[in-house]
């Protein structure tokens, strides 16, 4: 439980952090004109990218109620998280191919997240609508409830006579 609570708590500071390690990598292993890639692309995609899962991930019930992510979530941004961080350190040959799995990955995990989302949201609805519309109505074939006259009680403060 401590890890997908750190996680949690991991989730919104990765959102700046991450970027910010695209422009250190990129000064530290890579230098020349691709720090125009990194400013105008790679930092602002990492951002929003990283915004919007948490987002989506913080805005499940069961997230929000146990201040903790599920364990899919876990490994889908120890991923995700890992080959940004490895695509941040500009590595010749291989450069390419982290890139296009961490596009593929944040955007599988952009899927996680809605289904997620989705399975939570589903199941919850129902049961509000049924506990508040459903349940309460007769339906068409059902005769109404039997309602009997409520007893009466009354109470004299003083009497007739004084």
């Amino acid at each position: 439980m401590w890890l997908r609570q750190a996680f949690f708590r991991w989730l919104v500071p990765a959102a700046f952090l991450l970027p910010l390690w695209l422009l250190v990598g990129w000064g530290v292993f890579q230098g020349g004109w691709a720090i125009l890639w990194v400013l105008f692309i790679a930092i602002p995609s990492v951002f929003v990218g990283q915004l919007l899962l948490t987002l989506l991930t913080r805005s499940r019930p069961s997230v929000r109620a146990d201040r903790a992510v599920s364990w899919w979530d876990v490994g889908g941004f120890t991923l995700w998280h890992g080959l940004t961080i490895a695509v941040g350190c500009f590595i010749d040959g291989a450069f390419g191919w982290l890139l296009t799995a961490a596009i593929v990955v944040g955007i599988g995990l952009v899927w996680l997240q809605l289904w997620q989302l989705w399975s939570e949201a589903k199941g919850s609805g129902a049961r509000f609508r049924e506990t508040i519309a459903w349940s309460t109505v007769p339906g068409v074939d059902e005769p109404a409830p039997a309602t009997r006259a409520h007893e009466v009680i009354v109470i004299r403060e003083h009497d007739a006579r004084e």
